[in-house]
């Protein structure tokens, strides 16, 4: 397993390197988006940890572009503590954000984690097989696929697992916390604005307008829920 890890300062590359090569993995390293975005292009990544503030191409412009093309995990590992700056990162596509000064045995279980649920995910077991349909939605658990009407629908594996959770559990509600804890499955950690983000995502993708859901809808001071009847909010 490839993992790539940008960022101008030298010895947070080199210290993350030595770390994770001591557990098994190949490390590349760039010390800018744009030098970043060629080892990309050039070797089969399967993870990626980016600095935000870098010259040439910074971390924001880099997920842009891995994004066109790529589902692969991809961490922030950034000074940048602004709440904004993590909704935006989150809003990009970012799979986990990660505030310097930090922890290099946290920073080596959270790839790990985003490994071990990427390779769930491309990798779909033969007890998650069958179908759900759900009003106008429907899920091949087999092959990972959402359909509005028959027609694809392209989600990230988080937004995926999201949506899956809901229609095998249509009419319940949930709280935030539950429903990060159920599709990160991290028991010990929270972010309020990352689910959030995502679901604002699942929105777009499924809801004729977003504005007014059809599908998911906000139970106010408590959570969500899967609850179609054909009319909006």
């Amino acid at each position: 397993m490839k993992i790539l890890i940008a960022d101008d300062e030298a010895d947070i590359r080199n210290l993350i390197k030595i770390t994770l090569e001591e557990n098994g993995y190949t490390v590349l390293t760039a010390q800018n988006g744009k030098e970043a975005w060629d080892i990309i292009a050039k070797h089969d990544i399967g993870l990626a940890i980016l600095d935000v503030m870098m010259p040439v191409m910074d971390g924001f412009n880099l997920l842009r572009k891995i994004r066109e093309s790529s589902t692969i995990p991809v961490i922030f590992l950034t000074a940048r503590t602004d709440d904004m700056d993590k909704v935006l990162a989150l809003g990009l596509g970012a799979d986990d954000y990660i505030s310097k000064p930090f922890s290099i045995a946290e920073l080596i279980a959270r790839v790990g984690a985003q490994l071990r649920r990427s390779n769930e995910y491309l990798s779909p077991k033969k007890q998650n097989s069958g179908n759900i349909t759900y009003g106008h939605l429907s899920i091949d658990k087999e092959k990972c696929c959402v359909f509005k009407d028959s027609v694809p629908i392209e989600l990230g594996a988080k937004e995926y697992k999201l949506l899956l959770h809901f229609m095998e559990n249509p009419e319940k509600v949930f709280t935030k916390r539950q429903l990060y804890q159920a599709v990160w499955d991290e028991a010990f950690y929270y972010d309020d604005n990352t689910i959030m983000v995502h679901i604002s995502r699942i929105r777009s993708r499924i809801e004729d307008d977003p504005q007014k859901p059809q599908y998911i809808r906000t139970i106010r001071g408590i959570g969500y829920k899967l609850h179609y009847t054909g009319e909006a909010l």
